[in-house]
C-alpha cells in the first residue's frame, strides 16, 4: 500500500473551481489531478493509507477562505462541495461500503463563483495558495511524525 495522495479536484477551466489542480506541491508524495472524477477514483484512493484532497466550495464564507476538515462520512463533506458534489459523496459512500477507505484530510477553499469560466485563479483565491500549501505540509509532517517509531519530527519547508 501507498502513502501519501496529495488529490487535487476541480475543473481547472472554471477558475476558482479548479483550486485543487493549481498547487505547486511538495516532492516526496504521489500528486494526481483528480478532475471531476468522482466514483471513477476509487479503485487509485484505495492503494493509500492518507489522501489529502484539495476542492473549492460554496459555504458563504469570505472567497479565499481556507479549512481543513476531517470528515468521517459523506455527509460530512461541506454542502455543495464544487460542481462535482456528487461524485465525491457518492466516492466515499462506495468506499465506506467496501469497508475501504484511505484516512482523508480535505483542504476546502471559499470560492465566490464556481461557474466563471476561465484559467486564472480570482484575486480572493489566489492569495490563499500560500496557506493551502502551508497547510498541506502541516498534514504530511503530522502524517510524518505519526509513522516515526522514534517520535522525531520530519519537517518540511514551505517553497515560496
Amino acid at each position: 500500500m501507498k502513502d501519501i495522495l496529495i488529490l487535487g479536484i476541480g475543473n481547472l477551466v472554471l477558475k476558482d473551481e479548479g483550486v485543487g489542480i493549481h498547487m505547486q506541491l511538495p516532492e516526496g508524495v504521489d500528486i494526481l489531478d483528480g478532475g471531476t472524477g468522482g466514483i471513477f477514483l476509487i479503485g487509485t484512493l484505495q492503494q493509500y493509507r492518507h489522501i489529502i484532497m484539495i476542492d473549492a466550495t460554496l459555504d458563504n464564507l469570505p472567497p479565499g477562505t481556507v479549512r481543513r476538515i476531517k470528515p468521517r462520512f459523506s455527509i460530512d463533506y461541506p454542502f455543495l462541495l464544487s460542481a462535482h458534489e456528487i461524485g465525491l459523496k457518492d466516492m466515499i459512500d462506495a468506499m465506506i461500503l467496501q469497508d475501504n477507505i484511505p484516512d482523508i484530510e480535505l483542504i476546502v477553499v471559499t470560492a465566490k463563483d464556481i461557474q466563471e469560466i476561465g484559467m486564472e485563479l480570482s484575486p480572493d483565491v489566489k492569495k490563499s495558495m500560500n496557506n493551502i500549501i502551508e497547510l498541506i505540509y502541516d498534514i504530511i509532517n503530522e502524517i510524518r511524525c505519526k509513522q516515526s517509531n522514534f517520535g522525531r519530527e520530519i519537517m518540511y519547508r514551505v517553497k515560496p
